[in-house]
């Protein structure tokens, strides 16, 4: 029973210590990568709407164009598509 609770006092530490630097080098690495990569996209969302559990509105802002999409089970939806509004409006 000793032996078990020496074994729990120094194990379950040790196990947490692993957790939350896996956790921090996850963010860590998330972070670089991320920070990177930001420049070069081409896509971004502007905007999402849940309608329904399944159902979500989407802007999407793609070389210069507003596309409005509609997300679905079944897949995307283009639903309009408009010029690109300054960041100021």
């Amino acid at each position: 029973m000793i032996w078990y609770l020496l074994k729990l006092l120094i194990l379950l530490p040790l196990i947490g210590g692993i957790a939350w630097g896996s956790l921090k080098l996850a963010q860590h690495m998330q972070a670089k990568l991320g920070g990177s990569q930001s420049a070069t996209k081409s896509v971004r969302i502007i905007e999402t709407t849940m309608l329904s559990p399944t159902l979500k509105l989407a802007v999407i802002e793609f070389r210069g164009r507003e596309i409005l999409v509609s997300a679905s089970r079944t897949g995307l939806t283009r639903l309009a598509e408009a010029p690109a509004r300054e960041m100021g409006e």
